[in-house]
């Protein structure tokens, strides 16, 4: 018999689809279901983006272009992190990918060598270890806990790092905890990277969702242009996620790398969403800005209501979309609670494992929904918690 290639199943998938799956079922019985599993924003990208989408159809901007990108929108992004980000780059160090995804995969398959070693947090985002397992190398995990308002612990990290480290990951604001690595974690990691001589990879795609202070992105720190990817793109900060559209910021010889990965995989993203994407960065509707607004109120009313609730406790996260919630003191698993909630109460969450063994005492919910919709999946929760109330003490 014909067989797959061993890498395939060194991949594992994503909870947020699998759950997702079960409650689209459930509506199909005919079930109300609340969704705050999956990552994706209840807006939609601005008028003028769409508009100039439209434009760029019409015109006939539907051809094959550069690997890299077309040039006004690497210039655009260049000039956008520089705005917003004070990231010191040019149009050469960006390359675009259809998605965050592919810019993250294509960053991991131009850096990592079989048998390498790789620092992820635990918990993140579960396709780090997943592609690091599809590569031939080792994801080894650091941890982010709750005593440490899920900072890192920079001496566990150091401690980790062996001969064959070759690459830190790290994603802040951080999915799902919510953490901004503050700045004084950001400068001990940056010293790390340049003592043992890593390649950072800084996953920024929330870096816009931030609900207070001003983003400090790893790349401004002395040294670290040098040996830091940034990656980030369009889903999550201006509502563009079927789009597919995102973005590699390198060193150029990196980006030469991508080039050559992009030209013997998908030749180039599409020409139309890139010239949207100009329109995007410009902002001119101050869209993200009022969207940002508006995810701090459903933080605040989430994340309060939530701790009232016996047998939850949740940090308030200070950037992304989602709310981390332990839940250890209700007696029962996650796995079981994530179930309860979703079959009696009709409200999805994710089981925290799905973004590692730290994960095994959490909920995630996403953000995502109308107030409105929020109140109602806490009114339902609330209703459901009889179950596990006597076993909470407070």
């Amino acid at each position: 018999m014909t067989r797959i290639a061993s890498r395939v199943s060194q991949l594992n998938g994503e909870g947020a689809l699998a759950v997702y799956s079960r409650a689209k079922e459930l509506e199909k019985q005919g079930r109300s279901i609340i969704h705050l599993e999956l990552g994706e924003p209840d807006f939609h990208p601005a008028a003028p983006i769409v508009d100039s989408l439209r434009a760029a159809v019409v015109e006939g901007r539907d051809r094959y272009v550069s690997p890299r990108g077309i040039p006004a929108l690497r210039e655009a992004i260049s000039a956008y992190l520089k705005r917003t980000r004070r990231v010191d780059s040019t149009f050469e160090n960006v390359l675009v990918a259809p998605g965050c995804k592919m810019a993250l995969c294509l960053t991991m398959m131009a850096l990592i060598e079989a048998g390498d070693e790789v620092l992820y947090p635990d918990p993140s985002f579960p396709i780090y270890p997943s592609f690091t397992r599809g590569l031939d190398a080792k994801p080894v995990p650091y941890f982010l806990e709750e005593k440490n308002q899920f900072q890192p612990d920079i001496a566990e990290i150091e401690s980790k790092i062996t001969s064959r480290t070759r690459v830190l990951i790290f994603n802040s604001p951080n999915n799902p905890t919510g953490t901004v690595f503050s700045n004084a974690t950001l400068e001990k990691l940056a010293a790390l990277a340049i003592k043992h001589d890593l390649w950072v990879i800084s996953d920024e795609i929330y870096a816009r969702i931030l609900f207070s202070g001003e983003y400090k992105s790893i790349w401004t720190f002395p040294g670290l242009a040098e040996r830091t990817v940034i990656i980030d793109g369009f889903s999550k900060s201006f509502a563009m996620t079927g789009w597919r559209l995102g973005y590699a910021v390198a060193p150029k010889h990196v980006i030469d790398a991508l080039d050559m990965l992009v030209l013997n995989t998908y030749t180039c993203a599409a020409e139309f969403t890139q010239v949207a994407a100009i329109e995007a960065l410009s902002d001119s509707t101050n869209a993200v800005d009022a969207m940002v607004a508006e995810y701090r109120k459903r933080r605040d009313l989430f994340v309060d209501k939530l701790n009232a609730i016996p047998g939850f406790r949740c940090h308030s996260p200070d950037g992304a979309f989602y709310a981390w919630v332990n839940i250890e003191d209700t007696g029962l698993s996650a796995e079981e609670l994530a179930a309860l909630l979703l079959d009696e109460a009709g409200v999805a969450g994710i089981a925290g494992a799905a973004f590692g063994p730290a994960g095994k005492n959490y909920l995630r919910f996403s953000l995502v929904s109308a107030r409105s919709l929020l109140e109602e999946a806490l009114s339902r929760i609330e209703r459901v918690s009889t179950r596990w109330r006597a076993t909470v003490s407070r």
